[in-house]
């Protein structure tokens, strides 16, 4: 019992801080962003691969970025869990690629984008490209990714937040009527009527905040691997590899990470373009990848324009009815009875 009651207060504790400091949407892929620019810096500066991994595991700045992500409830140690099985299969001369996969499979609180630095290297592994560019591409498109969803959560910020304030009118409208001197908690839970009404303003507040909070959720979809797929086409051709070479890697590399495809068939038009004009086809690819990022991104801005449009029909199907039930309802039900008791 004793040992019970410390991680009760730690949960606690864990919430309230993240009452009082909202999550960072962005925080998981700044930290992979962060492993992955340093992996770059170190490897350009002819650090060998497992001593990068060892020196980017410790490093301060990342454990800042991984303890920000903790507190969101998920752990950091997770992810230095990855950066340590990353480091081991280094020293081993094992897949860097294979360890984070493993580290992931076993553990749901690792996070997602790193099966994107996992492909990448793996791509860049099997194929022979240059390993310090193509992590420093990688890195900028993570930056490109982490900075869409700060984007989304500044729009939604207003939205979401009138949301939940008039999802709490009907329970101010009842302490008013209270303040005002009119009995509206003894109608509410003395008679029938009464009794009524809560269950169905009830029933209508929590209707209306599942559908708020659904309708906010789907505004701030978005997808750290938005171009992924042509970015390492770009890092396995510029490796040597011929184009199906390539595509078999990527696909290969993908599916070890569990990650699906989505804009493969994308790459055809550009590979056919570069074969026309003579054209450096990894450079085109790369072209193309920042562009769909480009396009995720002005998406995601207009899902988050169009959400506070969108958040009028819970209010105006679930909240306002539950407002007149749990506030105007008792209130005139009070008056009237009132009104006819003093009469009598």
């Amino acid at each position: 019992m004793t040992g019970r009651m410390p991680r009760a207060l730690v949960g606690l504790a864990d919430r309230v801080v993240a009452l009082r400091h909202p999550p960072d949407p962005a925080a998981d892929v700044d930290a992979v962003a962060a492993v992955t620019e340093r992996l770059a810096v170190l490897l350009s500066a002819g650090v060998p691969s497992p001593t990068a991994w060892a020196h980017v595991g410790g490093g301060s700045g990342v454990d800042a970025r991984l303890s920000s992500r903790s507190r969101r409830g998920r752990g950091s140690d997770s992810d230095r869990a990855v950066l340590a099985a990353a480091a081991g299969a280094a020293a081993d001369g094992a897949s860097v690629a294979v360890a984070i996969a493993g580290a992931r499979a076993g553990d749901s609180d690792v996070s997602a984008e790193w099966s994107v630095l996992a492909a990448a290297w793996a791509v860049a592994a099997e194929s022979g490209a240059p390993l310090a560019m193509s992590l420093r591409d990688l890195a900028a498109a993570l930056r490109d990714e982490a900075q869409l969803r700060r984007e989304v959560r500044t729009a939604l910020a207003g939205p979401v937040a009138s949301a939940r304030l008039v999802v709490a009118l009907p329970l101010v409208a009842i302490g008013f009527g209270a303040l005002a001197g009119f009995d509206t908690v003894a109608v509410l839970f003395g008679n029938p009527l009464g009794m009524a009404c809560v269950v169905l303003g009830g029933l209508l507040l929590w209707a209306g905040r599942r559908w708020s909070a659904r309708l906010a959720s789907r505004a701030s979809v978005s997808r750290a691997d938005a171009g992924l797929e042509l970015e390492l086409l770009a890092i396995a051709m510029s490796g040597g590899a011929s184009v199906e070479r390539a595509r078999d890697v990527v696909r290969e590399a993908l599916r070890s990470n569990a990650m699906a495809t989505h804009d493969l068939g994308a790459s055809d038009a550009v590979i056919a373009l570069a074969a026309r004009a003579g054209a450096p086809v990894a450079e085109l690819l790369r072209a193309e990848a920042f562009r769909l990022r480009r396009v995720a991104r002005a998406e995601g801005a207009a899902r988050a324009a169009a959400l506070g449009v969108r958040l009028m029909l819970p209010l105006g199907a679930c909240v306002l009815p539950a407002f007149v039930l749990l506030g105007v309802v008792p209130l005139l039900v009070s008056v009237v009875s009132g009104t006819l008791g003093g009469a009598a």
